[in-house]
């Protein structure tokens, strides 16, 4: 569609590839001082890993979305158990890097936005992930088998409910996902994912430029929590991306 400049919603390419590399987003908001979990790089031509110090630990794909390499064992608590899957993402991805990060094991919450700045801008209400009817011996992380294995308890007993926050984290929430919206070059919408560690410290888990906008995904839910039907959601964002185009457009010197 870029190449044959056809008008289509959401992120560009060059944001998306951005984005799917989520060492570089840690990097970048690290920079603009919006909290990040501890994290080790590991590339598949390492011969040895610096094995992290604290445990529990997330290992995860360093590319790719969709929750695809991180399940109910990701998470590790020593490290055996780090080995073993480090050993089995390699047979999965082969040459691909993966990252060992913090876990974090508080409250895990998602902002969405529909719009552009300097133009029409929306922040949905925030939305809270709860995790209180999952058995207590799996970790409590969306992982794959919350989004693709509907026999699993993760597909059961995850709930997403609107989040009851004070103002003043709710402003942090959207400023730390305004800027980092704005200086990754998101259009039109996007979803940004934190959770807190275990000292109640909120830090950045993902950023979504392309976030799924289904009737059961995070961003219909926002949706709701705002009294908005999922045709108004769509709605939304057509429009949103309509006037991105037409403001380009117009803007575009003529040849």
């Amino acid at each position: 569609l870029e190449m044959l400049g056809i008008p289509y919603s959401g992120a560009s390419p060059s944001c998306l590839a951005l984005c799917y590399n989520k060492a570089l987003v840690r990097s970048l908001a690290e920079s603009l001082e919006i909290p990040v979990p501890l994290e080790t790089y590991y590339s598949h031509s390492d011969q040895s890993a610096t094995i992290p110090a604290t445990f529990p630990a997330l290992v995860k794909p360093n590319f790719g979305d969709g929750s695809v390499g991180i399940n109910q064992e990701a998470v590790v608590h020593s490290s055996e158990e780090l080995i073993r899957y480090i050993g089995l993402l390699k047979s999965q991805f082969s040459n691909k890097p993966f990252l060992i990060q913090e876990y974090l094991p508080g409250a895990e919450y998602s902002l969405g936005l529909i719009g552009n700045p300097g133009r029409s801008l929306k922040f949905l209400p925030i939305l809270q992930v709860d995790y209180s009817l999952l058995p207590p011996e799996l970790p409590k992380i969306l992982g794959y088998e919350s989004k693709w294995l509907p026999d699993s308890p993760y597909w059961h007993k995850l709930r997403y409910v609107e989040a009851q926050l004070s103002e003043s984290l709710a402003r942090q929430l959207q400023d730390y996902s305004l800027l980092l919206f704005e200086r990754l070059g998101c259009r039109d919408y996007a979803r940004f994912d934190f959770r807190t560690d275990i000292d109640g410290v909120i830090k950045l888990l993902e950023v979504n430029p392309n976030p799924g906008w289904c009737w059961d995904g995070k961003l219909n839910y926002m949706a709701g929590f705002a009294g908005l039907r999922y045709p108004e959601l769509l709605e939304m964002i057509i429009s949103t991306a309509q006037e991105r185009t037409i403001f380009t457009a117009e803007s575009t010197p003529t040849q």
